[in-house]
């Protein structure tokens, strides 16, 4: 019985194992091979579809005469022509004949005051200037009668009809006429001064356009209170402000270290800021010799040789002084961009235009004449953006991640 338990205890030399199967070495460095393949695989497509970090710029007009610009400045148009209109006058606006943007002419009736009251004294005046007049022609007439009076008394004393006396009352009287003349004849002069004096102040409720010109602003309407100093209450001073459109220049400051590069009589080109593609010609008229203390700049005035109707007072203007001037071609805007975004990809000189979702397009260009701190290109247009110092890893079809500023 104990034999045959322990036989069944022995092992089956010849028995095949019949646990789990081990893999082959092989199999396991492939597998490994493939995992550091598929990681390298996907470090690769990371790095080529991250986004290119780069500063970006826009693509711009600019102008030829920008390469021979020796200095610029800004400033704003005025008129050196201009007044606010008033009248020496105190009374009620009655009628005002002007708006804004309105063209005068030079004594041209803007405006009328109340005149009842002085219009009453003028002719008050003329009233006792006929007057006057009529008590003239009474005293020559009495002159007139005393001379004959005189003629007469002098007849009879020769025949011895009358007294000598008679003939110094005859004489008397003839001298009163004449002197009554002399006063009556100032009198007159008194009453026409009186009448010019009414008639100014009449002229006065007139307000005139001192000058050809346009109103700018209107400063009272029918029914203010006009008066000359405006301080007093519920009262207006000027009536209009106005300024003559032909005598439009611009004030620019120009730093005093930088005075000695512009002189009287240089060109220049003017830029207005609400007209940005419109360029102007003009040159240096004056310089104020006044230096501003607090900016340390002077004031130069440089007047428009060109003229556009679009040009208005206290717009904001650019001035570039220019060593010459502009020849015709060289006054059209030209395609530019600033140096650092151009890039070479072989033998092209290229572009990297970014679209709406920053991929760049690498577009080919044809460079040309430095224009100050722009170059000036061919085969892109203005408000393009374009990428910055591209990096050699930028390629067409990338994505760009622009820099914030």
């Amino acid at each position: 019985m104990a034999s045959q338990d322990l036989s069944k205890l022995q092992i089956d030399r010849g028995a095949k194992p019949t646990g789990p199967k081990r893999r082959p070495r092989w199999m396991k460095w492939t597998a490994g091979a493939a995992v550091a393949v598929a990681i390298a695989v996907l470090v690769a497509f990371r790095s080529a579809t991250a986004p290119v970090t780069v500063d970006v710029a826009s693509v711009t007009s600019a102008f030829p005469s920008q390469s021979f610009t020796v200095l610029n400045a800004t400033g704003r148009v005025v008129a050196w022509r201009k007044a606010a209109v008033s009248t020496k006058a105190t009374g009620r606006l009655e009628w005002l004949g002007v708006q804004e943007g309105s063209r005068v002419k030079s004594g041209e009736v803007i405006a009328r005051l109340e005149s009842q009251d002085v219009a009453a004294a003028r002719d008050s005046a003329e009233a006792a200037l006929n007057a006057a007049r009529a008590n003239l022609q009474q005293g020559e007439a009495e002159l007139r009668d005393a001379e004959v009076a005189l003629k007469r008394a002098r007849e009879l004393l020769e025949k011895k009809f009358v007294a000598e006396s008679a003939v110094d009352t005859a004489r008397a009287r003839y001298e009163k006429a004449v002197a009554a003349i002399a006063s009556l004849k100032a009198a007159i002069g008194v009453a026409e001064a009186n009448v010019r004096s009414a008639s100014v102040a009449v002229e006065q409720t007139l307000i005139r356009a001192p000058f050809d010109g346009i109103v700018l602003t209107k400063n009272a309407n029918v029914g203010d209170i006009i008066t000359p100093f405006s301080s007093a209450a519920d009262s207006k001073g000027a009536v209009v402000n106005m300024a003559d459109m032909e005598t439009l220049e611009v004030e620019a400051d120009v730093a005093e270290s930088s005075i000695a590069k512009i002189r009287v009589g240089m060109p220049t080109e003017i830029q207005l800021d609400a007209y940005p593609d419109l360029r102007l010609l003009g040159e240096v008229s004056r310089i104020v010799p006044t230096v501003d203390r607090t900016k340390a700049t002077l004031l130069v005035k440089v007047a428009f040789r060109e003229k556009d109707p679009r040009v208005l007072p206290d717009m904001s203007a650019k001035v570039a002084f220019l060593e010459r001037v502009p020849e015709a071609n060289e006054r059209k805007s030209v395609t530019a961009v600033r140096p650092e975004a151009l890039a070479k990809r072989g033998d092209l000189t290229v572009l990297f235009v970014l679209d709406k979702d920053n991929r760049a397009r690498q577009a080919p260009v044809k460079a040309g004449r430095r224009l100050g701190d722009l170059v000036e290109v061919e085969g892109v247009k203005a408000g393009d953006r374009v990428a910055l110092s591209p990096p050699e890893k930028l390629r067409d079809g990338a994505t760009v991640a622009p820099l914030k500023k």
